[in-house]
């Protein structure tokens, strides 16, 4: 089976995904891991508005996600997908960067991009994870024909996810933070979306990660 990959503007297959398999349930959490062994994993809002997954102090290796939430493929590694990257998290053995960006220059694409990666910095840390799902679950369709994450879906989305903060609506109905996510987009280099970035090497599938020394 194969990745397929969301380019600049069109849809391209690239490369054998030979662990798709394997790698179902890697890559995508709905909520924060469970379990005694995952009680210390953190997940910290950086400058750069990414969000880091891990366990403090823990000497693993980093692998960074890049995602934009208007992507099909993007939806579809995160529909496919299971808990065994949070179990890895949990366990100490992975971090995880999700890098929000927007890939798209055609719209209504772009604006749907740009509306949800502004309201997703918008959400406190302990909500986010369950904001993005709630992203991916609603996600404009057919693609590129259809207008969606409105203001009012994605205040909405956020209080599904657990949002109180007073501030929240404010926030997301005026855009607050699309400028910053504009700025930082700019200053990433990828060639599509989802692109996977193990201690910064691109990766396809789980053999990167168990030759370092992470087993599965």
């Amino acid at each position: 089976m194969e990745l397929t990959v969301e380019r600049r503007g069109r849809s391209k297959m690239v490369g054998a995904f030979v662990a798709l398999a394997v790698l179902a349930g890697l890559l995508i959490i709905a909520g924060l891991p469970k379990g005694s062994a995952a009680q210390d994993v953190k997940l910290v809002r950086r400058a750069d508005g990414s969000m880091l997954l891990g366990k403090p102090g823990a000497d693993a290796p980093v692998l960074d996600l890049f995602e934009d939430f208007d992507c099909p493929f993007c939806k579809e590694l995160h529909e496919t997908s299971g808990r065994r990257l949070e179990q890895m998290v949990g366990e100490g053995k992975l971090t995880v960067v999700f890098h929000t960006v927007t890939i798209f220059t055609d719209e209504p694409s772009r604006s749907n991009s740009i509306r949800a990666a502004a309201a997703a910095r918008c959400v406190p840390s302990a909500n986010w994870l369950a904001f993005r799902d709630k992203l991916y679950g609603m996600q404009p369709a057919p693609h590129g024909q259809a207008t969606g994450y409105t203001v009012e879906e994605l205040v909405a989305a956020g209080r599904s996810a657990g949002v109180t903060e007073a501030g929240f609506e404010q926030c997301v109905t005026s855009q607050r933070h699309a400028g910053e996510h504009l700025e930082d987009n700019a200053k990433i280099r990828i060639d599509g979306t989802p692109t996977l970035l193990l201690d910064g090497r691109p990766i396809r599938d789980l053999s990167a990660i168990e030759q370092q020394g992470t087993s599965v």
